[in-house]
């Protein structure tokens, strides 16, 4: 049962922290930190994978699926949230950022 409230202690801990660390990020800073964060969903699908590697009941195997499932849909679905904020940020112009003076 302590192994129960200390993991529930951890994950309140870690949500507390990220929460605080988060709302601190200043506006341009958004894109550099999805980045580096769709790499830790990247490491969390690879848990998720060998979790269901191990799995031995068919609930374990049920489990593991969706995890792995939502763990592959939150990465991707991250990449292409980053990508759209790139997309912001580039000129309109046709020539801008080739080293034309206009």
């Amino acid at each position: 049962m302590i192994d129960g409230f200390l993991a529930l202690y951890i994950f309140m801990l870690a949500a507390f922290c990220g929460y605080e660390i988060i709302a601190r990020v200043p506006v341009i800073l958004h894109t550099p930190l999805m980045s580096g964060s769709n790499f830790i969903h990247g490491i969390v699908l690879v848990g998720a994978m060998i979790a269901l590697g191990h799995a031995q009941t068919p609930f374990e195997v049920t489990v593991g699926f969706v995890g792995v499932l939502l763990g592959a849909g939150n990465a991707a679905g991250g990449y292409v949230v980053t990508e759209r904020m790139l997309e912001m940020f580039k000129s309109s112009k046709p020539g801008a950022g080739k080293g034309e003076r206009g």
